[in-house]
């Protein structure tokens, strides 16, 4: 028996906004979208042409408060071919939380919280 990952899934207040932040801050693009016939839910695939898992974006309609991720010890990690570039643009839009020079790597925060981790290619 084998199992592939295919998405992992962040509850959202605001999709258009965090949309915006991911395709601005890691090139993610919707790839498709699943609306509920009553309004009650709104789901947004989020991908890239770098591989084949989804990040799955999900908005409630009666969930206007902003969501408790607890303490952010989980995260989604993402390799990028251009480290400098990236921090560069992560730094510019203010979104870079914690970074740890010692294993060359750092965070960023998505408008709900969310921290993603950015690893260099070497890494």
């Amino acid at each position: 028996m084998r199992f592939r990952m295919v998405h992992e899934n962040y509850n959202v207040a605001d999709l258009e906004k965090s949309m915006e932040f991911y395709e601005k801050a890691l090139g993610l693009k919707e790839a498709r979208r699943k609306t509920a016939a009553d309004g009650s839910f709104i789901i947004v695939y989020l991908s890239n042409e770098e591989s084949d898992f989804e990040l799955e974006l999900t908005w409630l309609k009666d969930h206007p408060q902003k969501y408790d991720i607890g303490e952010e010890e989980f995260h989604l990690a993402f390799k990028t071919d251009d480290f400098e570039a990236a921090h560069a643009l992560h730094e510019e839009m203010g979104c870079i939380c914690f970074e740890n020079h010692s294993m060359g790597i750092y965070f960023i925060q998505d408008p709900d919280g969310y921290w993603l981790e950015v690893i260099p290619a070497s890494h």
